[in-house]
């Protein structure tokens, strides 16, 4: 009796490891779904953060133009913005123009949403700009 209950034991903990794989693979898998789902949003929002002040950049150089409007550079912008990440993220521009030392400066504001799920989130958080000198042809 003393073999059968070696093997009934052998067996019964060989038998205890068994399916822990599939489990482990379940929790590990899903983990790194995580991580990559998280690495690939903070990627996206670097990109809409990117995007959105170089366009405001651009429609800063254009109404810093000498024969543009500031209604001209929020044009741009706006064009830029909704073309490479939605209508949603051109919502709120503003124009203005102030004097810095001796230069005039145009500054482009866009008040955009922050996106914390794909490209859905809180709206207007976000408020970033872009600045250009501008253009005098009256200087010799």
């Amino acid at each position: 009796m003393d073999a059968e209950a070696e093997d009934y034991d052998v067996d019964r903990e060989a038998g205890a490891d068994s399916g822990s794989a599939i489990a482990e693979f379940a929790l590990i898998g899903s983990l790194l779904a995580l991580v990559l789902a998280g690495t690939l949003q903070i990627g996206l929002v670097i990109h809409v953060r990117n995007t959105v002040i170089d366009s405001a950049i651009a429609g800063a150089r254009q109404a810093s133009l000498a024969d543009q409007s500031n209604a001209d550079g929020k044009r741009l912008a706006s064009e830029l913005i909704t073309v490479s990440v939605g209508e949603r993220y051109a919502q709120s521009i503003t124009v203005t123009t102030a004097r810095h030392g001796p230069d005039d400066v145009v500054e482009v504001r866009v008040r955009t949403p922050l996106p914390v799920l794909g490209l859905w989130g809180p709206a207007e958080v976000w408020d970033l700009s872009g600045r250009s000198v501008v253009e005098d042809v009256d200087r010799d």
